[in-house]
């Protein structure tokens, strides 16, 4: 019988070298580490509901070996993905988008950065 995978030891490892940090608060850059996680997590999940629904329309049913099989048929299907993948990760990062765009305009409001965001 094989040893069980320890996931929590394989989640500890660390890459050589030093780690990048963004923030300059440990707990700010803690919680946007466990939030990019959490998101890249809902990601994957979000592409594999893909495949079970695009999988059902062809098929009408759907085995396991289906959905972790399955590659997107056409370039239309990878756009849309893509796109999704695109406008998801700019929610769940549009405050630190933000901030950053305060930072460097400092004489505007979030409003008026916005309104210049509009206009794009």
């Amino acid at each position: 019988m094989e040893d069980p995978i320890d996931y929590i030891s394989i989640a500890s490892n660390k890459p050589k070298g030093a780690r990048p940090y963004f923030f300059e608060d440990p707990a700010v850059e803690r919680v946007m580490n466990i939030t990019m996680a959490i998101g890249m997590e809902l990601a994957v999940m979000r592409e594999r509901m893909d495949s079970i629904e695009r999988l059902l329309d062809e098929k009408g049913v759907v085995s396991r070996e289906d959905i972790n099989s399955y590659t997107p048929k056409n370039k239309q299907i990878e756009t849309e993905r893509q796109q999704w993948h695109s406008e998801y990760i700019s929610r769940i990062l549009r405050i630190i988008q933000q901030e950053m765009e305060q930072m460097a305009n400092p004489d505007k409001t979030l409003h008026e950065i916005a309104d210049d965001i509009d206009k794009m």
